[in-house]
């Protein structure tokens, strides 16, 4: 069953840039931003992440913790958030496992059959882990509404 609007978020053990297992419970406390992207290293992905980079210092200002996630390896992803300079942490779902348990599993990207990647998608889940805002593009290169989205973290507050 997917993440819906009320419900708990899944929790996941999922491995950072660095190749540290991180948890969404180890942000337990604090609104957290999930952000799923469908791939490091793309043009809508690359904006989407830096937006969210410039909006860090008023999104923590808020008690809030920004995540991305995506299905590339960690690899992958410290090399895009260096490049990028990322002020957050970037997960691998490499398994599938969140993008699955949060209902984003976007299959063939791009036309490859069989690739899933994750949809591109914003939870903001509050700090007993119940998720306040669900937003799911209609494809992947719409970008989330980020004023709504941070409207969303302050109504957590």
């Amino acid at each position: 069953m997917p993440a819906e609007v009320g419900s708990a978020a899944p929790e996941f053990s999922l491995y950072d840039t660095d190749r540290n297992v991180r948890t969404l419970s180890e942000f337990r406390g604090k609104t957290v931003v999930l952000a799923f992207f469908p791939g490091a290293f793309t043009g809508v992905c690359t904006t989407e992440a830096c937006t969210l980079r410039d909006s860090v210092a008023d999104l923590n200002g808020l008690n809030a913790q920004v995540v991305g996630i995506t299905v590339d390896p960690p690899f992958a992803q410290k090399a895009w958030s260096d490049a990028n300079s990322v002020n957050y942490p970037f997960l691998s779902d490499f398994n599938r496992e969140a993008v699955n348990a949060y209902g984003v599993a976007l299959p063939n990207l791009a036309g490859m059959e069989g690739y899933v990647a994750a949809n591109r998608a914003v939870f903001v889940v509050d700090g007993q882990g119940v998720v306040r805002y669900r937003w799911d593009a209609p494809a992947p290169v719409n970008e989330p509404d980020y004023a709504e989205v941070r409207n969303a973290v302050a109504a957590c507050t």
